[in-house]
């Protein structure tokens, strides 16, 4: 096989039968413990649709009727970032994930696992209100004034256009934040202002400083990110990007950040 060439795409086996191994938890301090389902998989299934199979008729493998899994899901369509998930070792949206490419043959099993950065809520579905916390430190947001008419905002060149959309596209799903080393499970809130913020949060402060009126606050993102737990408290570990399903240009983001920080911290000094 040549360098360029790809691995042939299995063909799934119509109307199997997949293993579903979930990883569940029946509250917040509880023990987790495992629970196979078999699951009959139609053409073009992905995840969710198979949880939901499963939450219709929660019988294990064994033939014990359980607790429905929970999880959580919002869009179906990769844009709310709820749904996900650990599958088959690796972190990504389970909305996207096709069975059909994942266990293509009769007997397969899929292993399902909760996010291991976040607080367990139940089953499958994590707390990702440090997440937002996050994002609220460094004001992701263009402060306008919404009293009365201030008439056409600012343009952009198309080039901008280009870069800033793709930083838009992120939807705060977590991925970049479970597969970076630097960003642990931290449960004691009054923690986590000086635990490092994540690719996620200093993605968005790049963004938000290059919007014309979103760079009003950019001293004040910048001072949240020179500061304990910033953008120094990256490892570059670039695991980040490697797992975004986006593809968004988060170590570009990191390292355009790591730039504004330092003159910001010259300026400042200077300054007094």
């Amino acid at each position: 096989m040549t360098a360029t060439a790809q691995t042939p795409r299995r063909t799934a086996t119509p109307d199997r039968t997949v293993t579903f191994r979930i990883k569940r938890c029946d509250g917040p301090g509880k023990p987790s413990y495992w629970q196979d389902f078999r699951v009959k998989v139609p053409k073009n299934s992905n995840v969710i649709s198979c949880l939901q199979q499963i939450a219709a008729e929660p019988v294990t493998a064994g033939g014990e009727r359980v607790t429905p899994v929970v999880w959580d899901s919002g869009c179906l369509e990769e844009v709310c970032g709820a749904c996900t998930m650990v599958i088959n070792g690796k972190v990504r949206q389970s909305c996207s994930c096709l069975i059909d490419d994942y266990a293509p043959a009769d007997g397969d099993v899929i292993t399902l696992e909760p996010m291991s950065k976040f607080p367990v809520v139940r089953d499958l579905w994590v707390d990702r209100s440090r997440l937002f916390h996050n994002l609220a430190r460094i004001k992701a947001w263009v402060p306008i004034d919404g009293t009365y008419d201030l008439g056409a905002g600012p343009k952009e060149t198309p080039a901008s256009q280009a870069t800033h959309y793709v930083l838009s596209t992120c939807m705060s799903c977590g991925c970049c934040l479970e597969a970076c080393p630097q960003f642990n499970l931290e449960e004691d809130r009054d923690q986590w202002d000086s635990s490092f913020i994540g690719a996620h949060a200093i993605s968005q402060a790049r963004l938000f400083n290059a919007h014309p009126t979103g760079s009003e606050l950019k001293p004040d993102r910048l001072d949240v990110l020179m500061g304990e737990g910033g953008v120094n408290d990256c490892g570059n570990a670039q695991n980040c990007v490697q797992v975004c399903p986006k593809h968004i240009p988060l170590t570009e983001s990191i390292a355009s950040i790591g730039r504004q920080v330092t003159l910001h911290a010259i300026s400042k000094f200077f300054r007094g």
